[in-house]
């Protein structure tokens, strides 16, 4: 079993990542022994946990997830679904105004 989860950091930013142990990489983050991003910035929140079955599921959630817009993570850490899709549907506009309409 794996979870992702989504920690609010003290200057606001977000940190996404993924483990088999949740309650030992909080504990990581809050003692500043986890990822470079949080260690500055601690303390942190836990905003966001999703449980998998499967490892690779988590990790391909994880990276997903780090591929949102903040509006994006916010809306899912709000469970906000009609939000959700306004920005994946706003961030895909902003796409084709680019000429990126087929980047991921």
């Amino acid at each position: 079993m794996a979870y992702v989860y989504v920690l609010e950091c003290a200057d606001g930013s977000l940190y996404t990542g993924s483990t088999r142990d949740l309650e030992r990489r909080l504990w990581e983050h809050e003692s500043g022994r986890g990822a470079k991003h949080t260690r500055g910035r601690l303390p942190v929140r836990l905003v966001f946990v999703e449980f998998f079955e499967d490892v690779g599921e988590a990790f391909a959630r994880e990276k997903q997830i780090q591929g949102w817009s903040r509006r994006k993570k916010l809306a899912l850490i709000a469970s906000d679904w009609k939000g959700l899709i306004e920005a994946a549907k706003n961030r895909q506009a902003e796409k084709e105004a680019d000429g990126r309409a087929n980047e991921p």
